[in-house]
């Protein structure tokens, strides 16, 4: 629960003291959406398949610190600091760079507590490796829909 507890601070006061991105609205948008779309993905995962969970294995009140403020924090940080108006290989570059960052900090979550708080059952690095670069590009297409629909005028 330590490592929990410093991971939340630490990742939402990076953050919000770096944002010169998103707009206040944005925010709200990227955080509620990511609280959804998490909650659901390891619902079936975590619950209904039993690859992966925080704490325990049992839906537990505990693992709300994760859905609600360490992953909507860390969406912030991959949309503010994404080079939107850069070449493909520098999008690449930061791309890969931060899902490197992830890895290393799932490897960090996985340490005995109180430190970590995460556990695999049959998921694997490897599986994260495949399947966050998707999460990424849903969070990264849904922020550009949002940009969109506010560029609208009403």
């Amino acid at each position: 629960m330590f490592g929990l507890f410093i991971a939340v601070i630490v990742v939402n006061f990076i953050a919000f003291s770096t944002n010169k991105r998103l707009t206040p609205n944005q925010i709200v948008h990227i955080w509620m959406f990511t609280i959804a779309f998490q909650m659901n993905f390891d619902f079936y995962v975590d619950m209904e398949y039993h690859g992966y969970w925080y704490f325990t294995q049992n839906a537990d009140l505990k693992e709300l610190p994760t859905n609600i403020a360490l992953v909507p924090p860390v969406n912030m940080i991959f949309l503010n600091f994404f080079p939107f108006h850069k070449r493909i290989t520098k999008k690449v570059i930061f791309f890969i760079l931060f899902l490197i960052g992830i890895l290393i900090y799932e490897v960090i979550a996985l340490l005995p507590e109180p430190w970590g708080y995460f556990h695999f059952g049959w998921w694997n690095l490897g599986h994260s490796l495949i399947f966050d670069p998707i999460l990424l590009l849903i969070v990264l297409g849904y922020y550009k829909w949002i940009c969109h629909i506010e560029s609208k005028t009403i």
